[in-house]
C-alpha cells in the first residue's frame, strides 16, 4: 500500500483524489496538511484520515508519508512539487504542473536525481475512452485525419477563485487549454509543430477568458476555443476522410455527461457507440501511480509529454500577444 499524503484541502482532492485513493486496492491515505491548522484537521475528521498537519513542510518531513498528491494552485505547482522531491517523495501534480516547459524541464531534472515518480495530474489519458480513440484513430475507422474540432467551456465570475486570480495562475489556458492539447496528442500520437491564437483579457480579473486558436499538426489541425464566462460545453471531434469520431464527456467523463464514444461513418448513416460505464478515471491515476512506484508495471503520464503539452500552451500565449504563427518548442 502506498502511503499518500495530500498537500492542500484543495477542492479537486476533496472530491475526487482523496475519494479515489480510499477506493484504490493498492494506496492508504495517511496524511493531509493545510497552512490553516484547522482546515487540516476538519478535513482529517471528515474523511477518516489518521494524521493532519497544519503546514506543508511538516508533512512533507514526514517519514510516513511515501508520495504526496499537489493540488495547490497553478502558480504553487511547481514550488511544492519541487519541495516534495527534495524530501524524498514521489508526486502526483495536478495540472498544468508549470507555468512554463521551462518550469516542467527542472521538475523533471530533480525527478531524476532524487530517483523518484513525478507525474502531472492527467487523468482522462487513464480512462478507456481515450485509449478507444486512440486506437480507432491507429486502425483508420475515420480514414485519414482531417481535422479535431475542440472546445472547453464554463462560466466562473467568483473573484476569490483561484480560476480569477492571474497572481495564482488562473485563466482559461492553464485551466482548461491543457485538456484539449494534451487528448489531442495523446490519441493521435502526433506532436503540434506551430500555433495561432486570439486571447482575450478578462476586464475585471486580468486572466485570459476567451481564446481561439489553431494548432497546426503537420498533416492535420485543431481549431478550439475555451471560455471561463461561457454555458458549460466540452467537445471532441475528430473528422477524416470517411467518418468521424464524437467523445460525449472528453474531459469530466461521467460527470459532465455519459462515458461515451460515437464513431459515425461519412453519411451519417450507421453509427457505432462505445461504451463505459462506472469507470472512475481518478481511481484509475491514483492506482496506476502506486503500481509504478511499486515497481509492478504499468506507466504513467510522462514529464517529457508534459513539457511537450506545456509548450503548445506557452506558444499559444505568445500567438496570442503577437497575432501571428508561432512554432511549437521542445
Amino acid at each position: 500500500m502506498l502511503r499518500w499524503g495530500i498537500l492542500s484541502t484543495a477542492k479537486i482532492a476533496r472530491q475526487h483524489v482523496i475519494p479515489a485513493i480510499f477506493k484504490a486496492d493498492n494506496g492508504a491515505l495517511t496524511a493531509i496538511a493545510s497552512r490553516d491548522k484547522e482546515r487540516a484537521f476538519e478535513a482529517a475528521a471528515a474523511f477518516g484520515i489518521p494524521q493532519a498537519f497544519g503546514s506543508y513542510e511538516e508533512m512533507l518531513a514526514s517519514p510516513e508519508i511515501e508520495a504526496v498528491y499537489n493540488p495547490l494552485p497553478t502558480a504553487q505547482h511547481t514550488e511544492w512539487t519541487l519541495k516534495a522531491i527534495e524530501a524524498g517523495k514521489h508526486v502526483l501534480c495536478e495540472k498544468p504542473m508549470g507555468m512554463s516547459a521551462g518550469d516542467i524541464e527542472r521538475i523533471a531534472a530533480a525527478a531524476k536525481s532524487a530517483g523518484v515518480v513525478v507525474s502531472e495530474a492527467f487523468m482522462v489519458t487513464y480512462h478507456p475512452q481515450w485509449a478507444k480513440v486512440r486506437d480507432l484513430l491507429a486502425e483508420g475507422a475515420i480514414g485519414r485525419l482531417m481535422h479535431i474540432e475542440a472546445a472547453f467551456s464554463y462560466h466562473n465570475v467568483d473573484p476569490n477563485n483561484m480560476r480569477n486570480r492571474l497572481a495564482l495562475g488562473g485563466g482559461a489556458l492553464r485551466d482548461i487549454g491543457v485538456y484539449p492539447v494534451v487528448t489531442s496528442r495523446f490519441a493521435t500520437g502526433v506532436e503540434p509543430v506551430r500555433v495561432r491564437s486570439r486571447v482575450l483579457t478578462d476586464p475585471d480579473f486580468g486572466t485570459d477568458s476567451f481564446v481561439t486558436g489553431t494548432v497546426d499538426f503537420g498533416t492535420f489541425e485543431m481549431s478550439v476555443y475555451l471560455g471561463t464566462r461561457m454555458a458549460n460545453r466540452q467537445a471532441m471531434v475528430f473528422h477524416g476522410e470517411t467518418g468521424f469520431i464524437e467523445i460525449a464527456a472528453p474531459f469530466n467523463a461521467g460527470l459532465y455527461d455519459g462515458d461515451k464514444v460515437h464513431l459515425h461513418d461519412k453519411g451519417h448513416t450507421r453509427t457505432k457507440t462505445f461504451r463505459y460505464p462506472g469507470v472512475d478515471q481518478y481511481l484509475q491515476q491514483v492506482h496506476a501511480f502506486a503500481e509504478v512506484v511499486r515497481g509492478r508495471g504499468g506507466e504513467v503520464f510522462p514529464l517529457d509529454s508534459s513539457r511537450r503539452n506545456q509548450a503548445v500552451i506557452d506558444a499559444l500565449f505568445k500567438a496570442g500577444e503577437s497575432g501571428d504563427w508561432v512554432s511549437v518548442g521542445g
